[in-house]
């Protein structure tokens, strides 16, 4: 598996629950990437509750986890500036930053949408922007999930605080590695 697939399976995996089948393949990838490179994975959690639940039960789950409660909202903005300008101006950064490098989003969400952005670093990856892909994370998306991961804090048994880890996991081992490139 390669870290694009990665980023993309994440991605399906903190998006509105479609398929049970893609998600715990999903789940399963990720967990397999995470360990063949030595990274503790703590997937166990999300694959557990995907296996037991069905389909409405995992879309009630969601709806409960990320639309009813803003403090653990998957949009990174949201934790890294609230509801103030400098969100506005880091929303523009990205639709930047998405429109420099080609990349036309899939669905309508905010540029924020953890996702989405997952997403973006999935097609980073395939176009072998290692060092554009390594300064975003850096730059524009590990700390908002790192905030969003300490927003879970209270969440201990929600099956997407498993997932989210996993994602902060996933960044930080793959901007550990930086190599000279303008930030986002």
């Amino acid at each position: 598996m390669t870290i694009a697939e990665s980023y993309s399976s994440l991605a399906r995996m903190l998006d509105y629950p479609e398929k049970l089948e893609a998600l715990l393949t999903a789940s399963d990838s990720v967990n397999r990437f995470l360990r063949e490179r030595d990274i503790e994975t703590p997937l166990a959690p999300f694959a557990a509750f995907v296996t037991a639940s069905t389909l409405a039960e995992l879309q009630e789950e969601y709806v409960a986890t990320f639309d009813f409660n803003p403090v653990i909202a998957p949009y990174l903005g949201h934790h890294l500036y609230g509801d103030n300008q400098n969100k506005g101006a880091y929303l523009v950064r990205l639709k930047q930053e998405f429109g420099r490098c080609g990349y036309t989003p899939a669905s309508n969400e905010l540029p924020d949408h953890l996702p989405l952005v997952l997403g973006f670093l999935a097609y980073l990856a395939e176009q072998n922007s290692n060092g554009e892909r390594r300064s975003f994370i850096a730059d524009c998306v590990l700390p908002g999930i790192e905030k969003l991961t300490v927003a879970f804090a209270d969440r201990q048994h929600s099956p997407w605080k498993s997932a989210v880890e996993a994602a902060r996991l996933l960044c930080a081992a793959d901007s550990a590695t930086r190599e000279e490139v303008p930030p986002c």
